[in-house]
């Protein structure tokens, strides 16, 4: 916690507003990436980072770029779908 002394941080309530989500929270949205929460801040911030990773798109490089972020309810099938749309339309 020191180590934040004088920077900012972004929790996953600072990506977007309940009327103005941030895309990827959109995403999770739209392709049924939400179940109860417990991993949805850790993924969505992992999938920012990700997202700024030129070279993964593919399926398996993001579960592999997941790997350590557990999901209690799902098999990550809308997870991995809900990131690869957001990887894609922040393509185009």
């Amino acid at each position: 916690l020191a180590q934040c002394n004088n920077k900012s941080l972004t929790t996953v309530e600072g990506l977007g507003k309940i009327d103005s989500l941030h895309k990827i929270q959109e995403s999770f949205k739209n392709n049924h990436g939400l179940q109860c929460g417990f991993c949805t801040p850790g993924i969505l911030f992992s999938a920012l980072e990700l997202s700024s990773k030129k070279n993964i798109k593919k399926e398996k490089d993001i579960r592999d770029f997941l790997d350590g972020n557990l999901c209690r309810c799902t098999g990550y099938h809308n997870i991995i779908k809900a990131i690869k749309n957001y990887l894609k339309e922040k393509d185009i």
